[in-house]
């Protein structure tokens, strides 16, 4: 029995690039594509019946009459703004999204960072442990009598309307987007393509230059990959650019911090708050920058060990087994999930 011709074109690595290889059915007969031109994807699609797209190109009227055979355009992740669905849907070709979930858990533990770092949780938690009364006599609490704040820990803050700017607004940037809907928040994002208009405002978001995001927004949120161009990106001059009192949190690509200019820059006092999860050299070194302001809880810094992503399978196979559900779907004769068209 032939195998099923699929195009799989992606944005990631050869480690994430055989990962997703690793994982996929047997019956499928897969050409996968890192960042292929256009031209690329015009040729290459004819003929497949299966189009796995990891936001990687402009899946557009003319690739989809292209694809006269596809059965399947499958998207991983929830960004669709580069898919023409009135096209597909006038050529019949199902599409569906798929949810990433470490994706969602990155997103996720940057909102922890930024209420832990709101709430200064590291200086709160050090002052529950050391059972300090601070001069004040426990006294058996009842409707009408409590000790308040007995600690009188002062610049308790919220995310509630404040401005926060997302550098790097890719899949995690979006579900970042979508948690923070319910905070009010002004949300700038930066990137190198611009969102269309439609997706601005599903997201409630607002395209701004770099240096404005970042010498505006009370949190600065940086989800930059490590590529050769952000490698210790975020320095003196960035954190010199944001504005005082402002927090930055950050669990991109490991390396993107240059961390000595990020201590410097906590020791100083011009941040409320620091939350970061990833690292220079992972395991951190005994003499990593970050590590000493992190001891002053005064400094109010959350730092976790690159676990954003949070408890993944053993083996990224396994992770990856997802992206073809529901091609599995489909050849069972089973209803798709997520189909947006």
């Amino acid at each position: 029995m032939s195998k099923i011709p699929t195009l799989f074109i992606t944005h990631r690595g050869q480690f994430h690039q055989q990962a997703a290889l690793d994982a996929a059915p047997q019956d499928l007969d897969i050409t996968m594509l890192r960042t292929p031109t256009r031209e690329q994807v015009l040729e290459l699609v004819a003929g497949k019946e299966f189009l796995i797209t990891e936001r990687s190109g402009i899946i557009d009227a003319e690739v989809i009459r292209a694809g006269k055979n596809l059965r399947l355009i499958q998207r991983l992740g929830s960004q669709t703004q580069d898919i023409d669905l009135e096209a597909a849907r006038a050529a019949g070709i199902p599409v569906c999204t798929l949810p990433i979930r470490t994706c969602i858990n990155v997103a996720e533990h940057l909102l922890m960072l930024m209420l832990g770092v709101a709430r200064r949780s590291s200086e709160l938690q050090q002052i529950m442990l050391s059972g300090e009364s601070f001069g004040k006599e426990p006294t058996r609490c009842t409707e009408d009598t409590f000790g308040y704040n007995w600690s009188g820990v002062q610049e308790i803050r919220t995310i509630w309307q404040s401005t926060v700017g997302i550098l790097g607004m890719g899949e995690i940037g979006f579900e970042l987007a979508r948690r923070l809907r319910g905070f009010d928040c002004t949300v700038l994002y930066n990137k190198r393509s611009r969102l269309p208009a439609k997706t601005e405002s599903e997201l409630n978001v607002r395209y701004a230059a770099r240096d404005e995001l970042v010498s505006t927004s009370d949190f600065v949120v940086s989800m930059l990959p490590l590529l050769p161009e952000t490698a210790e990106s975020l320095d003196q001059a960035f954190f010199d650019r944001m504005k005082p009192g402002a927090c930055f949190i950050c669990a991109g690509g490991s390396g993107t911090i240059n961390e000595q200019d990020l201590a410097r820059t906590i020791r100083s006092g011009k941040l409320f708050g620091t939350g970061v999860d990833n690292y220079t050299w992972e395991p951190v070194r005994k003499d990593c920058p970050l590590l000493d302001p992190a001891r002053d809880v005064k400094a109010n810094v959350i730092l976790t060990p690159h676990v954003a992503a949070g408890a993944v399978p053993s083996s990224q196979k396994d992770l990856r087994v997802g992206d073809y559900r529901n091609v599995l779907h489909l050849l069972q004769g089973e209803p798709l999930e997520y189909r947006i068209a």
